[in-house]
């Protein structure tokens, strides 16, 4: 069947990426997908219509625009630049879009690498979780030219809720940095005061109550602490603290390269390693609280 939407290329149909990639195709958007070692994200895919390849330069072959939605900066660089990777089907009409949060030095490598080829490279990372990426509305920061953004916003428009226009090149992946630096900064205060409050005898209802009645109440600190006295859960957040400590390692390393004093990014990097050092990484970033257990000797989860 004819369409006016071009063609999309999806690598990385994972928790965000399926749901991305899930209201691409039943939108209307002609899909491809690379083979991956969990079957049932691309079989799911498949039977909405997809069409499967398998490797990435053949998928670029099959595509106008290739979504990059994968772990950071090495998998995006693997995508590309690996054996069969993206390069190899390089041409003039090609864009790329990284979703992913990757480092800032590695999107202008990439970005400069590209454009002898032809190829348009657009940072344009994600913010909210995988039940947003199934409805199909995340945010997304799109660092482009204003030609390339008004270009790419009906594709956007598909996944998106809100779809914020950046800046120039570049300026995508600093504002998710500076956004997740944010939220990881309340994550990991919100579970050091929960074991402050449990050390002291504290009731943390209390300081669920009074955090929630005020302005320093959050989305993140629900997700966190209403989540864990709901239901004992901490699922609440779904990003693992082994994402967390890497983005917050992107993000120390960014304010370093312009040497900005980063004290508070430091601390919160961390507290994020030390939770992964503790056996954590694999959990969400709430597991924090159960970091801050072991290291008070002090319970704070509901059992």
């Amino acid at each position: 069947m004819a369409t006016s939407h071009p063609r999309i290329g999806f690598i990385g149909v994972g928790l965000m990426g399926h749901g991305i990639a899930k209201n691409l195709v039943t939108k209307g958007f002609p899909l491809t997908v690379r083979a991956h070692r969990n079957r049932a994200p691309v079989d799911d895919l498949v039977a909405k219509g997809a069409k499967e390849v398998t490797s990435n330069a053949e998928l670029a072959r099959n595509a106008d625009i290739v979504f990059l939605c994968v772990t950071g900066a090495p998998q995006v660089e693997e995508a590309i630049f690996g054996a069969d990777g993206l390069a190899k089907a390089a041409r003039n009409s090609l864009t790329i879009v990284d979703t992913s949060t990757s480092e800032p030095a590695t999107t202008t490598k990439m970005r400069e690498a590209l454009a002898p080829l032809g190829v348009r490279f657009v940072d344009a990372p994600l913010a909210r979780t995988p039940l947003e990426a199934e409805q199909g509305r995340l945010n997304i920061m799109v660092g482009a030219d204003d030609a390339t953004f008004a270009e790419l916003k009906p594709v956007f428009a598909a996944f998106c809720e809100n779809i914020i226009h950046a800046g120039p090149a570049g300026h995508g992946i600093i504002l998710k940095l500076i956004n997740n630096f944010i939220a990881q900064a309340i994550c990991t205060a919100t579970a050091e005061a929960c074991a402050a409050a449990a050390k002291s005898g504290l009731s943390i209802r209390k300081l669920h109550e009074v955090i929630s009645a005020g302005a320093v109440n959050s989305g993140v600190f629900q997700m966190i602490v209403g989540k864990m006295l709901e239901s004992g859960d901490l699922s609440g957040l779904k990003f693992t603290l082994s994402n967390a400590a890497k983005d917050l390692r992107y993000y120390t390393h960014f304010t370093e390269s312009m040497m900005l004093p980063s004290t508070i990014g430091e601390a919160v990097h961390q507290s994020l390693v030390t939770a992964n050092a503790l056996g954590f990484g694999d959990k969400y970033v709430a597991s924090l609280i159960e970091a801050q257990e072991k290291l008070a000797g002090v319970a704070i989860v509901p059992r």
